[in-house]
């Protein structure tokens, strides 16, 4: 079972979110406070959804919007293209036309799959979760309509509803208060830890997003350096072949982001690791707080 965005145990230790929450199930036909079955849901709907997008008419839709568009490019090309002119022209319009539409179509029934039925269902207990202020630990971007590292609303956002007061704690049962019997107080569950973040997933967040650019540098300074060489050999002056100290530059900083990139592999896996632990962690009942962007986009294209 993969990280889901709110653990059962999370919506049933809220008396006013579990009434909602089945009471949204009730019409869905699913218990969205079963953890099995709500990963068995998502995992069936994410196929059925990359099945339609896969659909034959996106595919032939793809293909004549193209031979529509490019088919005018050909005139100048063939004579016998140039010879019908204004029936290539018509024919280009009418697969431009009809490859849209094929588009259109497609979006719409994959729309239409994503927005209905007990998706639909569960983004409302994701809001309702939210609105009572129960962290959601991550958010599948295909849940919503998004592409993976995409930002926007998509074409499913989670419900916002407005926020909801805590509720109010029971009062407490004075001395004097009758006790007909005595009875044994029901035990109370301790809750479960969430596992503490270790510095190499702290460490990586900071720096998921930094380097990519020694390739880049490397190859300038070594361009730099050919290229005063060259003017050096050209002119005649010495003074360009300083520029061969660009080239152990170029060597130091490939070697550098390499470096760097061991490293960033090394943090990726201990981020990796410690997903997995909140995973199992969520599975045992803790609840899993919101997880940066970085570990978000982790866990997409890990998935």
């Amino acid at each position: 079972m993969g990280l889901l965005p709110v653990s059962g145990a999370a919506l049933r230790a809220d008396d006013r979110v579990r009434e909602a929450a089945r009471g949204i199930g009730a019409r869905y036909g699913v218990d969205y406070t079963d953890d099995e079955a709500v990963a068995a849901l998502l995992t069936e709907r994410r196929r059925s959804l990359e099945r339609e997008q896969r659909r034959p008419a996106a595919y032939l839709g793809l293909l004549t919007l193209m031979a529509g568009m490019f088919l005018p490019f050909g005139i100048p090309l063939s004579p016998v293209l140039d010879a019908h002119l204004f029936a290539v022209l018509g024919t280009a319009g009418g697969l431009t036309v009809i490859g849209a539409a094929l588009l259109v179509h497609a979006r719409a029934q994959w729309k239409h799959a994503l927005r209905n039925g007990p998706l639909a269902g569960y983004r409302e207990v994701l809001g309702v979760a939210r609105a009572h202020g129960i962290p959601l630990a991550h958010i599948p971007p295909w849940l919503e309509g998004r592409t993976n590292g995409g930002g926007g609303t998509g074409a499913a956002p989670i419900p916002t509803y407005p926020p909801v007061e805590p509720a109010p704690e029971a009062p407490a049962e004075t001395e004097t208060a009758p006790s007909p019997s005595v009875t044994v107080p029901a035990p109370v569950p301790v809750p479960v830890p969430v596992p503490p973040k270790p510095w190499a997933v702290s460490y990586y967040e900071q720096t998921a997003d930094a380097g990519g650019w020694h390739d880049e540098v490397g190859c300038l300074l070594v361009l730099a350096g050919a290229g005063g060489v060259t003017w050096a050999v050209t002119v005649g002056t010495g003074v360009g072949f300083a520029a061969l100290l660009l080239v152990p530059a170029a060597i130091w900083v490939w070697l550098a982001g390499r470096r760097q990139g061991r490293e960033k592999e090394e943090l990726r896996e201990e981020a990796l690791k410690y997903v997995k632990e909140l995973q199992a962690a969520q599975a045992a009942g803790a609840r899993v707080p919101e997880l940066s962007p970085q570990l978000r986009a982790l866990l997409d294209d890990h998935h």
